[in-house]
């Protein structure tokens, strides 16, 4: 299961929808804007979390934080403390505004979609993309650990499906770097 899976599966259908609606995109044009953007917030997490207590942080992060709540209330992508809690995760989990700009011109190239609207839904992504572990770690009470966070990760991250996220995430990383 991919990030993207692992969100629509997590009930981020209506989130997703209502997303577009804010934007003035259908159906296909936000799946594929959310397609885009969510590669890198994965790659972020990897990053993050391969840091000295970057897993520590993700776990307190996706228990002690109400992430669920932007998937059980698609209304909540309309919120303007939404889009805040997004920057929030985006600059733990990208770093910098520079590399969410670049994120959203990769995605933009990707898509069609005006990399100044992607820019703006990337926030959102990052909530439901939060909301999606969040409710994937309540589901899975293993998932509560260390070692079971990174069990879950690895097949959300592994995009080629041999077993190891960190060839995808390296691969993740080096396009990010070559269209900066």
């Amino acid at each position: 299961m991919n990030l993207l899976e692992m969100l629509m599966n997590a009930g981020g259908q209506g989130a997703v929808g209502q997303m577009g609606q804010r934007f003035g995109l259908d159906e296909n044009q936000t799946m594929s804007a959310v397609q885009a953007l969510l590669p890198a917030l994965g790659a972020g997490i990897q990053r993050n979390v391969s840091n000295d207590g970057g897993i520590d942080g993700l776990l307190g992060a996706l228990t002690g934080g109400n992430h669920s709540q932007y998937l059980d209330n698609p209304d909540l992508m309309n919120s303007e403390e939404t889009t805040a809690d997004g920057n929030g995760i985006l600059g733990h989990l990208l770093g910098s505004k520079e590399v969410s700009r670049q994120v959203a011109s990769n995605a933009s190239a990707q898509t069609g979609i005006g990399a100044d609207v992607l820019k703006q839904m990337l926030p959102l992504v990052a909530t439901m993309g939060m909301g999606g572990l969040s409710k994937q770690t309540q589901a899975q009470p293993q998932a509560a650990s260390a070692d079971g966070l990174m069990g879950m990760l690895t097949p959300l991250l592994d995009s080629n499906r041999d077993g190891s996220a960190v060839d995808d995430v390296i691969g993740m990383i080096g396009r990010f770097m070559t269209n900066r």
